[in-house]
């Protein structure tokens, strides 16, 4: 299944029924007065998540959803049935944005949390709610009101509590492997991860969080390079960073130079995701030469200038992993509690990520405007391309000698 994580939809809510004018005709019953019932009332859009769905794919082609009209009333004061609500449904981890306004109508978290996004229109009146002492015989009923319109935009960003963050073949899906159930492809070759990949850790009994394994970033990722920024977005959620560094890359690189170039990106994509607590890890240390294995990680750390928290793993051997897994445990039983016994510390955060959201929000758009301008600008120097070669074309023929060919 393809993985979308971004779409742009419209939904209307269903139209109010609109009320009638009747008089109540029966046999015997002289004058029986108004009897015309209401219009029904429109149906609403709503947004649910749920833990069935991981992609926003329903959502990139089918771009338009409308909810039932409501029926009109009747006479003998029957009231019309109300329209049919329509549930969309999205993966947890959904934000819903007015593409209008920009506001965040919602941010579904959990499984089963639904959102009302579009509001189906009011029943009309019929005349029944019009008669008076002055006026028995009311000619008067009103239209149902029109359901409401809206432009939204799904955001999807996965639910973890640690990102996995490094270069391409850095060994992260690998690590993933070794820690979680879960199983993303890995193989000899750059970008094989090509879709972000979920994996619960367990820690010990009852103690557990989720990995996110995002595809690799490089160099001038933030400009448009590799994949791009597109996938960074899925940090957003989490509460630490793991920076896996290749420590003996097999292209040849400086893993020195590897590391900082991503510790830098992110910052160009966004500064406040850079301030969440990154802990280092030098994979691949089962290539290095036991003798000089931790003269070489203690280089590498003096030159990045490096004074977080720091492992040395082998994920392809499951060595020093357990000691990683341990460690984020910890941090985030930490950071857990704090936030139940410090409300501050709470609101802090609460702050911290709201602005977090907006930010990458604001840059996830700006990267997809300048990355189709530039697909403009592609396209229009294709055309003046083609255009001179037209243009040369033409000259050369005007230097051609004609040959006429006469019966």
């Amino acid at each position: 299944m393809r993985f979308v994580d971004e779409a742009v939809i419209t939904v209307e809510a269903g139209d109010g029924g609109n009320g009638v004018a009747s008089f109540r005709r029966e046999k015997f019953v002289p004058f029986g007065g108004p009897d015309g019932g209401d219009g029904g009332r429109g149906g609403n859009i709503y947004v649910e998540a749920g833990n069935d769905t991981t992609t926003l794919v329903d959502y990139r082609y089918t771009r338009r959803f409308r909810a039932e009209r409501a029926k009109n009333g009747r006479g003998a004061n029957c009231a019309g049935r109300g329209g049919e609500d329509t549930v969309l449904k999205v993966p947890v981890g959904t934000t819903i944005v007015d593409t209008e306004s920009g506001d965040i109508i919602g941010d579904l978290v959990t499984d089963g949390q639904r959102v009302l996004v579009a509001a189906g229109g009011d029943g009309g009146l019929g005349n029944t709610h019009f008669k008076s002492s002055t006026n028995r015989s009311p000619r008067k009923c009103t239209t149902g009101t029109k359901g409401e319109y809206r432009e939204i935009r799904l955001e999807l960003k996965v639910l973890a509590d640690v990102g996995l963050l490094g270069m391409p073949n850095a060994g992260k899906s690998t690590f993933i492997r070794a820690v979680s159930a879960a199983k993303p492809k890995v193989a000899d070759y750059p970008f094989t991860t090509m879709v972000p990949n979920l994996g619960v850790v367990d820690a010990d009994s009852h103690r557990s969080f989720v990995m996110a394994d995002i595809p690799g970033l490089i160099e001038g990722a933030s400009e448009g390079a590799g994949l791009g920024i597109r996938f960074l977005k899925h940090l957003a959620r989490t509460r630490i960073l793991l920076h896996i560094v290749d420590v003996q890359p097999i292209d040849g690189s400086d893993p020195v130079h590897n590391a900082n170039a991503i510790l830098q990106e992110l910052k160009n994509f966004s500064p406040t995701l850079a301030k969440l607590p990154v802990v280092l890890v030098l994979n691949k240390v089962d290539q290095l030469d036991p003798d000089t294995k931790e003269e070489w990680c203690n280089h590498l750390l003096e030159e990045m200038q490096w004074e977080g928290p720091v492992f040395q793993t082998s994920g392809l051997m499951s060595e020093g992993t357990k000691e990683v897994v341990y460690y984020l445990m910890d941090q985030i039983e930490q950071q857990r509690e704090r936030e139940v016994e410090d409300p501050e510390y709470a609101a802090e955060m609460k702050a911290f990520r709201d602005q977090l959201e907006a930010e990458t929000r604001e840059q996830t758009i700006a990267a997809k405007e300048a990355y189709r301008e530039m697909r403009r600008q592609q396209r229009l120097a294709g055309l003046l391309a083609e255009e001179e070669d037209d243009e040369d074309d033409e000259a050369d023929d005007d230097n051609d000698v004609e040959v006429f060919y006469v019966r």
